[in-house]
């Protein structure tokens, strides 16, 4: 049977592949994971927070449910893969995340249940849209994802080149970074490059600027916890001979818990409105929330962690994983129910599935579909135990 399931979820992987969407706009990735889902007789939801949707399966009296989630849309990026079969037929899209995967491996998981139903209980399939830029998991709650569908607990996971293939990792506690965005417009008095005193030149303030923020993390934070101030973009409007006017600084920001977010902000704009005011310039200093970080709850970990084992093996189960900086829209979720977030090695840099995530020539590993179905699987035995064989 699971040579058999393997074969069917390449299959299903490689068309998701040909055809990306990214988000909000993943139409007929939702129509084609809907049909698979009806398909194999469960009771399929459309329309949740745009292009959303959940599949129920409910086997046995059990009262508890938990979530299976799976991100649906892919990126603006041209894949570069010319002798690749599956590559993607839509100019300028690809899936160079692996979403396609996800996609695969939570439908894979959704017809081992449905033929074995050895669990006790109600499994959601959670497939999201709109995951790439933190949008689409807030959007489906707003729409009363929970409210509608409550669950006890969700689950999700990422491919990740870099690790061996078939490998798991994950921890309690944060394991992924909120994401925050900022824009810093400073505002002074352009001029003629060779008279700088009959301006106020913006780009010395700005350049004081961007290396007071490097001194929040040193110097206000405490050195236990984690967070990056990065600027990562610096735009003016001045030529070769005229000092500008207007100097933006657009970054972002990283860290684990909303008391960080919250001093970043909190400094970043004492520091960049009071270098501007002892210059004599305006500043308009903007912070947006983009993605939560992500907090594993510990007894979902644990549940996460057991799974795996029996998956994979105890020797390819890190339960401890250092966090890392990177984000996903997952953790909107972990805020309104407990749950675990995991990583599947996607092949480390020597094997096939080495390449990094949002590259060209990126490609999931279809070598570790089944390995995420079987482990999808077995998180719903684990935790709504039954016989009902």
């Amino acid at each position: 049977m699971e040579s058999t399931l393997q074969g069917q979820l390449k299959s299903w992987r490689q068309h998701l592949h040909q055809y990306p969407e990214t988000g909000f706009e993943e139409v007929n990735t939702s129509d084609y994971v809907a049909s698979i889902l009806a398909t194999l007789g469960l009771d399929v939801h459309r329309g949740i927070g745009g292009t959303g949707l959940v599949a129920n399966l409910t086997v046995g009296d059990g009262k508890r449910a938990i979530g299976l989630r799976a991100d649906m849309d892919a990126l603006n990026i041209t894949e570069h893969a010319p002798a690749r079969t599956h590559a993607s037929r839509t100019p300028g899209k690809m899936h160079a995340c692996g979403h396609d995967g996800h996609m695969s491996m939570i439908l894979g998981a959704a017809r081992l249940l449905a033929e074995r139903r050895d669990f006790n209980g109600t499994v959601r399939f959670i497939f999201q849209p709109a995951e790439e830029h933190g949008r689409g998991a807030k959007a489906m709650i707003a729409d009363g994802l929970f409210e509608r569908f409550p669950v006890d607990a969700i689950f999700g996971a990422h491919n990740m080149p870099g690790m061996r293939a078939g490998t798991f990792a994950t921890r309690a506690g944060g394991i992924m970074a909120s994401e925050d965005n900022f824009v810093i417009h400073i505002k002074g008095r352009g001029t003629h490059a060779a008279r700088p005193h009959m301006g106020n030149d913006p780009i010395v303030i700005a350049s004081q600027i961007v290396l007071a923020l490097q001194t929040i993390v040193s110097r206000n934070l405490d050195p236990g916890l984690q967070a990056v101030i990065s600027c990562t973009e610096f735009i003016t409007d001045g030529l070769r001979n005229v000092i500008p006017s207007n100097v933006t600084i657009k970054g972002d920001t990283r860290s684990y818990s909303r008391e960080v977010q919250t001093l970043l902000e909190t400094r970043m704009r004492e520091v960049s409105e009071g270098i501007c005011r002892a210059h004599g310039a305006d500043c308009t200093f903007e912070y947006t929330h983009e993605f939560a970080p992500t907090v594993n709850s510990a007894q979902c970990v644990d549940v996460a962690a057991s799974a795996a084992r029996n998956i994979a093996g105890a020797e390819n189960v890190d339960a401890n994983v250092p966090p890392m900086m990177i984000s996903e829209d997952f953790g909107a979720f972990l805020q309104a129910v407990p749950g675990n977030f995991i990583f599947i090695g996607n092949g480390d840099a020597a094997e096939k599935g080495g390449v990094p995530l949002h590259n060209a020539t990126y490609d999931f590993n279809d070598d570790i579909l089944l390995t995420g179905a079987r482990y999808f699987a077995e998180l719903a035995r684990l935790e709504l135990p039954g016989n009902h064989a």
